[in-house]
């Protein structure tokens, strides 16, 4: 007697999902080497001399300069750390491939280089800047979520009213509004004309207001747009699933409204809202250059931004790899997750019943 399929298709799933993950990360490999390839031809085409730039407004005296340039590997160097010369006596530059080769290796290793400014290795800057990010990030992620699934369902059914209306234009105004300019009008207004609002920073003992307030303007800020998207999709995923013949039939055996769109439409219709939710919060926790940078907030986003400005490559570099690998994982899962809320989609690419 043989063992019943349903028995089998579990471990047939698990084996499917084995798979299709291995595939997945094999394909980052590719768009994370040529990232940091971009990134590292970037800093030969973007002007600015980051070692220079150590010493602000005063030069740096020539052997001191030397000895950053070996420092940080940016000129070639012998055993004993001495520069190595050409015929005219000028250092040799390291050639971006070396530098490349060198970053890499040290990176399987978890080194992600020192930082030229800061004289702090990249990691130790990071791990105290991230925490700041991913608390922003949650907080925006559920402001979005319960504001953007909250208009949409109200939306698609009280379709043509008032409410439909009111949800449509503010959605269309706050997709046309950068996220910078509402943030300097919410600082504008909550903060230098009110003064109900921090506008800066993220806190401390110096701060006249409480800690948790220094979170709601650049939350609201970092979620404006991705709520308005969230909402169109929440409304048009809605109004697309009761219009199908299951939600017919549940109201011809008469059933409630509430109960047609709770227990039947919602699961459905929720299942791409839940994905662009997901690679969303890949995106907040990324760090938002924009929106930490209006408020000075100590995250990622404003330290990648710091680092650009002072060409501080090794910083740069650190932050676009974070960036990458955390998107990549989130995209990973939300990949995942969507396939568990939808028993029709296969890991094998196929999505015929059996």
């Amino acid at each position: 007697m043989g063992i019943p399929f349903g028995l089998l298709y579990p471990f047939d799933r698990g084996e499917k999902l084995g798979k299709y993950i291995l595939k997945r990360v094999l394909q980052f490999i590719p768009v994370f080497l040529g990232v940091t390839l971009i990134l590292f031809a970037l800093q030969n085409i973007v002007p600015g001399d980051p070692i220079k730039l150590i010493g602000g407004d005063k030069a740096l005296p020539p052997s001191t300069e030397l000895q950053l340039r070996i420092k940080y590997d940016l000129v070639k160097s012998d055993e004993n750390g001495n520069a190595i010369l050409d015929e005219n006596g000028d250092p040799i530059p390291t050639d971006m491939w070396e530098r490349y080769t060198h970053y890499m290796g040290g990176l399987l290793q978890g080194d992600l280089g020192s930082s030229y400014q800061r004289k702090l290795p990249v990691t130790e800057i990071f791990s105290a800047k991230y925490p700041y990010t991913i608390k922003l990030a949650v907080c925006a992620i559920v402001l979005e979520a319960i504001m953007g699934i909250g208009a949409g369902i109200i939306s698609a059914v009280k379709r043509y009213s008032f409410w439909d209306v009111l949800v449509t234009l503010t959605t269309s105004v706050l997709v046309a509004v950068p996220a910078f300019w509402l943030g300097m009008i919410l600082q504008l207004v909550f903060g230098v004309m009110l003064h109900v609002m921090p506008i800066s920073g993220a806190g401390g003992a110096s701060s006249q207001f409480q800690d948790w307030m220094h979170y709601v303007l650049p939350s609201v800020t970092l979620a404006s747009v991705s709520t308005a998207y969230t909402a169109r999709i929440m409304r048009s995923q809605l109004l697309d699933v009761m219009n199908q013949d299951y939600i017919r039939t549940a109201k011809a055996k008469g059933l409630s409204n509430r109960a047609i769109i709770v227990k039947h439409a919602l699961k459905n219709a929720l299942i791409p809202v839940v994905t662009y939710i997901g690679v969303d919060f890949g995106a907040m926790l990324s760090g938002a250059i924009l929106t930490e940078t209006v408020f000075n907030w100590p995250g990622v986003g404003y330290e990648i931004y710091r680092a650009i400005t002072m060409r501080d490559w090794p910083i740069v570099m650190g932050g676009v790899t974070l960036i990458v690998v955390v998107v990549m994982v989130v995209n990973l899962l939300v990949d995942v997750s969507y396939a568990f809320l939808d028993p029709r989609i296969r890991f094998d690419g196929s999505n015929k019943g059996k």
